[in-house]
């Protein structure tokens, strides 16, 4: 294989049939997350603050505080009643973005439990669609995409994350989109720089540095995605942090494919090559932050709206005027309250420690109605009672199956030196592990939903890989195998799926789901 066509490599024949299953599995999320969406009819764990939020941003331009009792101002923000809202501002935590997304969504259908928590499934299946193209990208096979896009498709956690109005589905499709973006940019990269030789009919550099490329779309459409993310949750910049470096790991590593060679170049590739990326992944994504901020920035009632204007001499409100100097005290004062003592002092039913997410520990509860007599609501239990529940739960054998498969992936990128697998890897490390600083306050399972379109991924690529090449030996066998296993996964999904959609059970249905007690 010469030079250019190693750094051609990659390039696929099946795109038609690659986008007619990536759009058919997308289509089958989709449906399959719309049935129900808007049952239970009521607010549900933390719609209460971010449906609410979106309301008063769609309305008002920024978040306010609502009239008590919370319980049955929240029955009448079900029933499109609206008159509990007050004039006070809000003190919020987190961006604007996921709130402006669900109300962006739930407007036209004229709000309801189905249009605050439809934005969330749109976003839920785009990130089946992301998840296919970017395991497919990696693996350079349809069929590890369409796995992966499967599996991700009937994950519990996944599914319920895409049925309710909080701001994690938007922060991981936004997240998953920028290191597909980068993908992308790598094979981008290598192909123009392969188009750069042919013009020039060289076999290779020859030990030259070679063209510098300023102009990197799927980079910059990364720099956008990522500063989205952050612009729902910030931790997100963990994932940028990490990336940031890969991406020119990744140009110098085409450069040196390339015949850049000698340590100088490399060091010019730095250089070159890392300024290039902070610009496409920092700068790009500092203003779409800001923009979120455009309905808040635009009012004079929001919280700490005023604070520029009343603290003149403040350093930060001198410099860059007091409509940024207030956001920079409103940021201030979000960071102070998520590390401060309050947090760490505050304790919670279904707090799980990030240690147990991988095999899904401590799932969480999201809604729960308990004690339905027989003959209520249908209920025909004998002897004990009915309950409805939605645990924010993945799918137990998709999630052990996916913690093995990282073991294994960890050996193909370090011990085969496979790089694709380095992929997953980094981005659960990127947005797993930096939680683990913070262990000492709440923490939660459903944070996790940025971890499993990797861990699927991840699981999908060391399927392909055991099911080997398309002529290897045994391949009819090892391709039932692989069936099984996504059988197993679909089938388990299909098991769990009353506690994942408050299905009527009886009490026993409910506990032959509960397989351990901390799930309950």
């Amino acid at each position: 294989m010469t030079t250019v066509e190693a750094l051609e490599d990659g390039r696929m024949k099946d795109r038609r049939v690659a986008w007619l299953v990536t759009l058919g599995i997308t289509a089958l999320a989709f449906v399959l997350r719309l049935v129900g969406l808007g049952f239970p009819r009521t607010i549900m764990f933390d719609e209460t603050y971010y449906a609410k939020d979106a309301l008063a941003i769609q309305h008002g331009g920024y978040e306010r505080d609502w009239a008590e009792p919370n319980d049955e101002i929240n029955q009448q923000f079900a029933d499109n009643d609206f008159s509990g809202i007050l004039d006070d501002p809000s003190f919020v935590v987190h961006p604007p973005l996921g709130k402006l997304f669900i109300g962006w969504f739930a407007e036209p259908l004229h709000w309801g439990a189905f249009g605050w928590r439809f934005g969330a499934a749109v976003f839920g299946a785009l990130m089946v669609l992301l998840v296919i193209r970017m395991a497919r990208r990696l693996s350079r096979s349809t069929l590890v995409g369409a796995v992966a896009g499967i599996l991700v498709t009937f994950d519990g956690l996944a599914f319920v994350m895409s049925r309710i109005a909080l701001l994690d589905i938007f922060q991981a499709t936004l997240a998953v989109a920028g290191v597909a973006a980068l993908v992308a940019d790598r094979d981008w990269f290598r192909f123009r720089l392969a188009r750069w030789l042919r013009k020039r009919d060289l076999p290779d550099l020859g030990g030259k540095f070679g063209p510098v490329m300023l102009w990197r779309p799927w980079r910059i459409v990364a720099g956008i995605m990522f500063g989205a993310s952050c612009a729902v949750k910030w931790n997100t910049i963990y994932m940028v942090a990490v990336f940031g470096i890969v991406t020119v790991v990744w140009d110098l590593g085409a450069r040196r494919l390339a015949g850049g060679g000698g340590s100088r170049k490399y060091f010019l590739s730095i250089l070159a090559d890392a300024p290039a990326a902070f610009v496409h992944l920092v700068v790009v994504a500092v203003p779409v932050y800001l923009a979120s901020w455009y309905r808040w920035l635009g009012t004079t009632g929001g919280y700490y709206r005023d604070w520029g204007a009343n603290n003149p001499d403040d350093p930060v409100v001198q410099r860059f005027g007091t409509a940024l100097g207030s956001l920079w005290q409103y940021h201030v004062a979000a960071y102070n309250f998520h590390t401060g003592d309050g947090m760490k002092e505050a304790t919670h039913t279904y707090e799980g420690h990030p240690a147990g997410w991988l095999v899904m520990a401590r799932p969480i509860g999201i809604y729960a109605e308990n004690g339905i007599e027989p003959g209520e609501q249908g209920c025909d239990a004998v002897g004990t009672t009915c309950l409805r529940v939605i645990s924010a739960m993945g799918t137990p054998l998709l999630w052990w199956m996916a913690a093995i498969a990282l073991v294994a992936a960890l050996w193909f990128w370090l011990g085969r030196r496979d790089w694709r697998f380095a992929v997953p890897l980094l981005a659960i490390g990127s947005v797993w592990l930096p939680w683990f600083q913070y262990a000492e306050r709440p923490l939660f399972f459903f944070y996790a939903i940025m971890i499993i379109p990797f861990s699927a991924t991840a699981l999908a690529m060391v399927l392909g890989r055991f099911l080997g090449p398309a002529d290897g030996p045994q391949r009819r066998t090892r391709a039932m195998y692989v069936g099984i296993a996504v059988g197993l996964v679909v089938a388990n999904f299909a098991f769990i799926y009353p506690v994942l959609t408050a299905d009527l059970m009886t009490r026993p249905e409910w506990l032959a789901r509960m397989w351990f007690g901390t799930w309950i």
